[in-house]
């Protein structure tokens, strides 16, 4: 069986759930492998994880000439793996730097790239919601190896164990791929929620907040949940735009998404409307969000939300 890459997306050694989720559908694939980049002290404890949900091999990469610089240098190693490799597939998180790598990768190895997959069947047709979300397309790489990033929350992680051999991979980076360096990097504070990308679940508030995003974050807490926010909610100052969903921010596919206070514009659309189950809170019964949700609330979310997360707490005690 043919060995399926997946670059593992990670901080500091700890596997992000994503990473989980695409060793699940190589398994549909092929043979998990997966490529870590990043500090040898870090390796043993990632490569025990990924073990843990169905790597079968664990390529390791030292960052060492890697670690400062952007995105080119994991180009050039996913390259020099997927030689030695010759995989049937390379998966990658569809991130922003998810996206570039394997956008430089299809070109290194004049392979097909599909990006944005929301699912991927056994025999490489990829599923994806095109055109801010209204067509939903079957696509499939007709050249080279395909090179596939996948939207997080596409698939369920599985534990499975596999062998988790690790493989030390000594890989070589060109000068023209550090001609870009990282000069400075500061954290993004932490909120104690989960990475909004990435959460199974996500409350979100708009223009009907009125700024008070006080119902929608106490929600979201009750929930375990991300907080996201629409355009008018972060043009008008109330929410950063870290926090942006939609055409102009950021793309979401959790397994609940709860909207509140928010119209349903075709801007706010593109970005949630793969959500496995959406319910959406509005004063107005006719706005656009109620075409595509499942459950709808009228009223106002001042009111409807406390009494969720009051009733939620209560069955959570």
């Amino acid at each position: 069986m043919s060995e399926v890459l997946v670059l593992v997306d990670h901080v500091d050694g700890a596997v992000r759930k994503p990473t989980y989720e695409l060793l699940a559908i190589a398994k549909r694939l092929g043979e998990p492998s997966a490529v870590f980049i990043g500090g040898a002290d870090k390796a043993e404890g990632a490569a025990a994880d990924l073990a843990k949900f169905g790597a079968e091999k664990v390529y390791v990469v030292d960052h060492a000439e890697v670690k400062g610089y952007l995105v080119a240098p994991k180009a050039e190693v996913l390259q020099q793996v997927a030689d030695a490799a010759s995989p049937a597939a390379i998966l990658i998180v569809s991130s922003a730097e998810g996206k570039e790598i394997a956008g430089r990768l299809a070109i290194k190895l004049g392979s097909g790239l599909i990006t944005d997959a929301v699912d991927v069947d056994a025999d490489g047709s990829t599923t994806q919601s095109v055109f801010a979300g209204n067509y939903t397309v079957k696509a499939k790489v007709t050249k080279g190896t395909p090179i596939i990033t996948v939207k997080p929350n596409s698939a369920s992680a599985e534990e499975s164990a596999g062998a988790g051999t690790v493989e030390q991979f000594a890989a070589t980076i060109s000068d023209a791929a550090k001609a870009a360096r990282i000069v400075a990097s500061n954290p993004r504070q932490a909120s104690g929620r989960p990475e909004l990308a990435e959460a199974a679940i996500v409350v979100s508030g708009g223009r009907g907040t009125g700024g008070d995003f006080g119902a929608v974050e106490g929600l979201a807490d009750a929930l375990g949940a991300a907080v996201g926010a629409s355009r008018a909610a972060v043009d008008s100052g109330w929410q950063p735009h870290a926090l942006q969903i939609g055409q102009t921010g950021k793309t979401v596919s959790p397994q609940l998404y709860i909207a509140n206070g928010i119209s349903g514009a075709i801007q706010h659309r593109a970005g949630m409307q793969t959500s496995k189950t959406i319910v959406a809170v509005n004063k107005d019964e006719e706005a656009p969000i109620f075409e595509l949700v499942d459950f709808g609330v009228v009223g106002d979310l001042h009111s409807v939300l406390p009494a969720a997360t009051q009733e939620i707490e209560k069955r959570k005690s």
